[in-house]
């Protein structure tokens, strides 16, 4: 296995990776690595973004973010902006800003859409979020609003969430694990890498990182 494109040298213990991961996309080919989060919440219903996290979200490590919205202040846009100059965003329920309900991109042949996930009803459900994707004609459907990551194939397609960045508490959602996924984009195949932070087993305030690796190839 490749290691996870944005953690440090050398990777966290508990990530297990072998080296031979390029820093950055210089000299990778044709692929495109994509920063997936939402639902920040910032500042009203926490006040940052886990430190753990930030310092593997530093600039120059990839070529664009999908934010799937709710980030609720000017100043986690401008955060967003610091990490690539190719940000898009969708608007979310607690959002201001004159954001799009729904976004489609071009990525490496890859149609993605990109809509919160309010507007979904049920939200998360999947033969819902099938709808919005024939109607968007996407091969990938990214959501958020559940506050829970997940990953589901449904025919050839593909339905993502990158649940919470920040671990915010949401209206179904109670405890939440702090979550965003990382895509590496090639033309045949999709490599998500989902990055959370879970309780440590020895308790108390401290988290520990954990990164799994999913991958999606493209039909036909």
């Amino acid at each position: 296995r490749r290691q996870p494109p944005i953690v440090p040298t050398p990777p966290p213990r508990e990530a297990r990776w072998t080296d031979g991961w390029l820093s950055g996309c210089g000299g990778c080919g044709e692929r495109m690595l994509v920063l997936v989060i939402g639902d920040l919440h910032i500042p009203h219903r926490v006040g940052s973004i886990p430190e753990k996290f930030r310092k593997l979200l530093v600039p120059d490590k990839i070529q664009s973010v999908i934010c799937t919205g709710n980030l609720c202040c000017k100043e986690q846009f401008d955060y967003l902006k610091s990490l690539s100059s190719d940000v898009h965003i969708v608007k979310g329920d607690f959002d201001e800003g004159a954001y799009p309900d729904t976004k489609v991109l071009s990525l490496q042949n890859w149609k993605i859409g990109v809509c919160h996930g309010h507007q979904i009803v049920p939200w998360g459900d999947v033969e819902a979020m099938a709808m919005l994707q024939r109607q968007l004609d996407v091969d990938v459907l990214v959501t958020g609003h559940t506050h829970k990551f997940a990953v589901t194939p449904h025919g050839d397609k593909l339905f993502i969430n990158p649940g919470s960045a920040t671990g915010a508490p949401g209206s179904q959602t109670p405890n939440v694990v702090p979550s965003f996924l990382l895509l590496d984009i090639q033309e045949a195949q999709l490599t998500i890498y989902v990055y959370e932070l879970l309780p440590s087993p020895a308790g108390g305030e401290d988290f520990e990182l954990k990164v799994q690796e999913i991958k999606h190839k493209r039909s036909g």
